[in-house]
């Protein structure tokens, strides 16, 4: 579709009222799902956070790997195995998550920031000691649940003007290597750091009153709503512990929530900057 020069003018004034929004203000975007996996809408989320980071957004990116790891454990002949959606996690998985996450893909997609003309930084949670966690139980090994984060790594890369790039694996005053849920991860960076938002990428269009049926999706859900809607079977299996995060995120003082979907092309900056927005918004 050919836009004429009025046209795209008349978009970038109907954005500025965003942008002043959101100037010098932090945004974590959690990034996972088919938006991860798929290379166009890889390159549209890359192409959008440098876009976010050139007019004066900080942008904190944080993402896990789940199809990653799975690959990459039946390379290796392991076999997965879940309890209550979690991966459980010993010793030699909890090497390759950290291979996985903290190397192959957040130097992949370092360099894919670096390739749309921004300036990333990967780290992941081990650095700094920024995210510190004790194991969730017994049956999942090291899978860890986070007691603490030191923001201050994210913040001297923020300072430098970089996109701080951060895996989810974190570490005990042990030594131990953790997985980490990356919904969790970001909610707690988000809280913080202080996030003005959260944006969570998921496969879905947002919350949906009725699951089959688009039109029915819930833009904006008050904190106190979230218990009523899991009651009623609205928000449901996986979706619960998501919401949960963001419902932290709120608690933590990070003002906006917002669930979007990763398979719409440039989903972030359509919730950020326009007037419709997409999605389910938490309040």
């Amino acid at each position: 579709m050919d836009i004429s020069n009025a046209e795209r003018a008349e978009i970038l004034i109907h954005a500025l009222p965003y942008i002043q929004k959101y100037y010098n203000k932090i945004v974590v975007v959690k990034y996972g799902g088919n938006a991860m996996i798929n290379d166009e809408l890889k390159d549209a989320v890359m192409g959008d956070i440098v876009l976010l980071s050139l007019i004066g957004i900080k942008v904190v990116l944080v993402h896990g790997g789940g199809p990653e790891i799975t690959e990459m454990m039946d390379r290796v002949g392991k076999k997965s195995e879940f309890v209550d959606g979690l991966r459980v996690t010993d010793k030699e998985t909890v090497d390759i998550v950290q291979m996985v996450l903290a190397g192959k893909i957040n130097k992949n997609l370092v360099n894919l920031l670096h390739l749309k003309g921004g300036n990333a930084v990967g780290l992941c949670g081990i650095d700094g000691h920024m995210i510190e966690a004790k194991p969730v139980n017994d049956k999942l090994g090291y899978v860890g649940d986070i007691t603490n984060v030191n923001i201050k790594p994210v913040l001297d890369v923020l300072e430098k003007g970089y996109i701080p790039v951060i895996s989810s694996v974190g570490c005990d005053s042990d030594g131990n290597v953790y997985n980490i849920n990356a919904d969790a991860a970001a909610a707690r960076i988000a809280g913080t750091i202080g996030a003005e938002s959260l944006i969570s990428m998921t496969d879905i269009a947002g919350i949906l009153r009725d699951k089959n049926d688009p039109s029915s999706l819930i833009s904006k859900i008050y904190v106190s709503d979230a218990p009523e809607l899991i009651n009623e079977g609205i928000i449901s299996g996986g979706m619960i512990p998501k919401i949960e995060c963001c419902i932290e995120a709120i608690r933590r003082g990070v003002k906006k929530v917002f669930i979007i979907d990763g398979r719409v092309p440039h989903s972030i900056l359509i919730e950020l900057l326009t007037d419709e927005g997409m999605g389910t918004m938490f309040v």
